[in-house]
Parts: C-alpha cells; sequence; structure tokens
C-alpha cells in the first residue's frame, strides 16, 4: 500500500508563488513610482532652466533697448535722442529683485530654508538669486541704474505673466497651465563690466572689407529660473549668465 505524504503540497506552492508575485508587483510599482517621480523632477528642472533663459534673454532685451532708444508710436521707430548705455549704480547690490507680475500674500509663494509657516503668500525671493552665484564679490557689486536711479533687478512671476497675456480669452486649458505655471519665477539683474571692443561681422560687401571693431561696454546678465510654492520639497534654482558688448556709437 502506498502511503500519500504530500497532502497540502499544492496550498503551499500556491501560497509560495502568491508571496513571490506579490513582492515582484511591489518591486515593480515602487520602480514605477521612482520613475515617475524622476520624469516629475526632469520636468521641473527642463522648465526652470527655460525660464532662467528667459530671465536672460529679458536682460539681454533691455540693454538693447536702452541702447536704441524707446518706440515712438507716432512715428513707428525708435527714438534714438534718448539711446543710453547704462551705468552703475553708485548703492551696492545685495539681491533685492523688484516684483513684476506678482504680489505678496497671494495663493503663490516661493520658501527656502525659511523658519516661518506662512501659508498661501507670496515669499520675497530677493537674494536667492543673487546668491546662488558664488563668484560675485559681494562688497564691491553694483548693477547699473534705470532712469530713475533704481537697481535694474527685476523678479517674475511666469504663471501671472501668462495670464495677463491670455487676458480672458484663454481656453480653460490655457488658464489651468498658468496656474500651474504660477509655480516658477525667472530673475535678472545686470552689471557694468567697463570697455570692451565690439566686433561687428559683415559691415561691408566690399571683397576687401574685413571685420569692423569699436570701442563698445561690457555687461554681465545675470538670470536664475526659480521652481518652488508653500510645502513643495522639490524646489530647485537653475543660474546662467551672459556677456554682452553694446558699441558705443
Amino acid at each position: 500500500m502506498i502511503k500519500k505524504t504530500e497532502k497540502g503540497f499544492a496550498m503551499v506552492l500556491a501560497l509560495v508563488l502568491l508571496l513571490a508575485m506579490s513582492l515582484m508587483g511591489g518591486a515593480l510599482i515602487l520602480i514605477a513610482s521612482g520613475d515617475h517621480q524622476s520624469n516629475n523632477d526632469s520636468d521641473q528642472y527642463q522648465q526652470t532652466f527655460y525660464a532662467a533663459e528667459m530671465g536672460l534673454l529679458e536682460g539681454e532685451r533691455y540693454l538693447l533697448n536702452q541702447k536704441n532708444g524707446p518706440w515712438n508710436n507716432a512715428t513707428n521707430a525708435r527714438d534714438l535722442t534718448k539711446s543710453n548705455l547704462p551705468e552703475k549704480n553708485t548703492t551696492k547690490f545685495i539681491g533685492d529683485m523688484s516684483q513684476k507680475y506678482y504680489t505678496k500674500k497671494s495663493n503663490f509663494d516661493y520658501k527656502i530654508n525659511s523658519t516661518k509657516k506662512i501659508k498661501k503668500q507670496f515669499l520675497d525671493t530677493s537674494k536667492i538669486c543673487f546668491n546662488s552665484f558664488k563668484d560675485i564679490d559681494r562688497d564691491n557689486f553694483f548693477v547699473i541704474k534705470d532712469s530713475t536711479n533704481k537697481d535694474v533687478a527685476y523678479s517674475y512671476n511666469l504663471g501671472i505673466l501668462l495670464e495677463k497675456t491670455l487676458g480672458s480669452g484663454g481656453t480653460n486649458e490655457e488658464q489651468l497651465e498658468a496656474t500651474r505655471m504660477k509655480k516658477f519665477y525667472y530673475e535678472y539683474f545686470i552689471e557694468r563690466i567697463g570697455a570692451a571692443n565690439a566686433f561687428l561681422v559683415g559691415s561691408s560687401i566690399k571683397t576687401t572689407a574685413t571685420d569692423a571693431s569699436k570701442n563698445g561696454i561690457a555687461y554681465r546678465v545675470y538670470a536664475c529660473g526659480i521652481y518652488g510654492e508653500h510645502g513643495d520639497e522639490n524646489k530647485m534654482i537653475v543660474s546662467l549668465e551672459s556677456v554682452v558688448v553694446i558699441p558705443k556709437n
């Protein structure tokens, strides 16, 4: 007579397989969640980088507008009589930005290493961008000044800028995107470096012509893209800089 010694083996095997499948499923969920978070971080960094580029372009555009003079609606041309090369301000710059297109005590903020627990309020992003450039001589740093002798140093909220651009004609998706973009800022400030040569290419079509060189003024544009809001742990900042040389005449 043969004795059956494998009673209940199928149930034990099923439980072992169930446990193995559960562990594999849990591991796959963790991997997928990590990939999703990594993709989100990558997207946020990319958008923050674009915001920094926007700040850089706005700073360069400011310099060109100053050089070319303001736009005259009557003549549909630049007023060259008001053209100027910005000078250094006389007050040492410590990082204070002029807020544009956002106000404090609104629905979004940006906060780094703050001990204050303030909900739903814009916090000043001043000095965050300034302090991200480690090579700046903070004891002797002067930015350029505008026509009112004020520092040319601005902070913009991209979401509110987009809302103002859309006005009341934006679609629901566009309005939602504007709200999402309120987590992003761009900032820029500019210093006057000093005299430099401006090399101008293509000044003549003559075969004997060479590239022209004129006396100019060099400026350095500092720009930052900033991401973050209250309670968000994934805050980030991207810093960029460029040098612009503008001919004196």
